[in-house]
């Protein structure tokens, strides 16, 4: 199962942990359906770091829409991501924001495949 794991790039340890717990039960096909689904539903750290950068020169909020916090990334839009104070705490929480949204996609990937 190692192999997998090192298939995704910049993998935080709460995911590696999510997927070894999640996928200890699932036969091999499951595993590789699981992974497939997964990989492509995954946000990169460097993603919503870039995202957020841009939110200081282009559109505040983007980082919000895409990890799918569609009231927040509203919500920075109209008020210039809260007075650029949201979008300097996203730029350094950034690893946070992707790790929750791809323990939520890891879980919405599982159902998917049945477990």
């Amino acid at each position: 199962m190692d192999t997998y794991l090192m298939s995704l790039p910049d993998l935080q340890p709460e995911e590696a942990a999510g997927i070894k717990d999640l996928t200890s039960k699932m036969t091999e096909s499951q595993k590789n359906q699981f992974l497939m689904i997964y990989s492509g539903k995954r946000k990169k750290p460097g993603e919503i770091l870039l995202l957020t950068c841009l939110g200081f020169v282009v559109v505040a909020g983007i980082q919000r829409f895409v990890v799918g916090q569609v009231g927040m990334g509203i919500l920075y839009l109209f008020t210039g991501g809260l007075c650029l104070i949201g979008t300097i705490i996203d730029l350094v929480n950034h690893k946070k924001l992707a790790t929750e949204y791809n323990l939520q996609q890891m879980y919405e990937s599982s159902r998917m495949v049945g477990l």
